[in-house]
């Protein structure tokens, strides 16, 4: 959200039951419009929070003239004092995937990983179990560049690319109308192209190069990680630990069911005529159960 209208689209995001108390965004507001006129910035963004055990982390990102320059990632611990972030490598996304869990809420945090690493010594190959720190500065980074690769998106229209290449906000753009806005060709990826430059000429011919120079969510594919918790019949389950049996209606049904690492969206079987209704004395998971015949 852009910090101009800052105090109108936190409003409108509160509806989701997650919001900031006056005070906080009094402070973001002053705030950030000294982080716009301090580091020079065209636009400053509030990128949103981060939720730690001890502290909670606020990020904002500043943007040039160029809108898909790369953008420059502020994080602030009480909404006043902001810290710029490293531009994020491959090399932190590697370190960053094998720490799980909550924020600490410390930039400072070292977090400890043991890994194996072979060891050459003379004509013998061993392993040999050595400590990595992974400092929680450096997930930080690697955690918000995901993000905002993953489902950083904007409307088609509200940015075009001018002939000698950079790209401006459209000072016209007013919205998408209510059938432009239910098509997932209405929205790109607020990043450079990736599969833009896959397209071959035929697929082109009908993209505007003014506007259509981003990738459409279209042909997105989602990844879908495993859910735990799901319910599986018992004998697809190899081996897994018996439940208590279900109480309340429906629960003969459930007789046979057990938890299992696996769920509707990740199998391919979530259909309506698949789904089952859980029991209300049973806890289950975010994702309605599956019967497979």
């Amino acid at each position: 959200m852009d910090a101009d209208s800052l105090l109108l689209s936190l409003e409108l995001a509160s509806g989701s039951g997650q919001g900031l108390s006056p005070d906080r965004r009094a402070s973001l507001l002053t705030s950030l419009t000294l982080v716009k006129r301090d580091y020079r910035y065209d636009r400053v963004l509030f990128w949103g929070r981060i939720l730690g055990l001890f502290a909670d982390y606020y990020i904002a990102q500043g943007l040039s003239e160029d809108q898909l320059a790369p953008r420059k990632t502020l994080y602030s611990l009480n909404c006043m004092e902001w810290s710029l972030l490293p531009p994020a490598t491959e090399e932190m996304t590697v370190q960053a995937a094998v720490v799980k869990g909550r924020f600490m809420g410390d930039p400072s945090h070292e977090y400890e990983h043991t890994e194996l690493q072979k060891v050459n010594e003379g004509d013998k190959v061993f392993e040999e179990e050595v400590v990595v720190q992974v400092k929680e500065e450096t997930r930080l980074v690697s955690v918000i560049d995901q993000i905002d690769k993953a489902v950083a998106v904007i409307p088609r229209g509200a940015l075009f690319k001018t002939p000698f290449g950079p790209v401006h906000v459209n000072r016209t753009f007013e919205g998408l109308s209510l059938s432009e806005a239910k098509k997932l060709s209405s929205y790109f990826h607020f990043r450079e192209p990736v599969e833009l430059k896959n397209k071959t000429l035929l697929e082109k011919a009908d993209l505007d190069p003014s506007l259509d120079f981003m990738d459409s969510l279209e042909h997105d594919i989602p990844k879908v990680e495993p859910c735990p918790r799901a319910w599986l019949p018992k004998a697809l389950a190899p081996q897994p630990q018996a439940l208590p049996p279900p109480q309340g209606p429906g629960a003969s049904r459930w007789s046979e069911a057990v938890p299992w690492w696996c769920c509707a969206a990740c199998s391919g079987q979530a259909s309506p005529s698949t789904m089952l209704p859980a029991p209300r004395t049973v806890a289950t998971s975010t994702w309605a159960p599956v019967r497979r015949t």
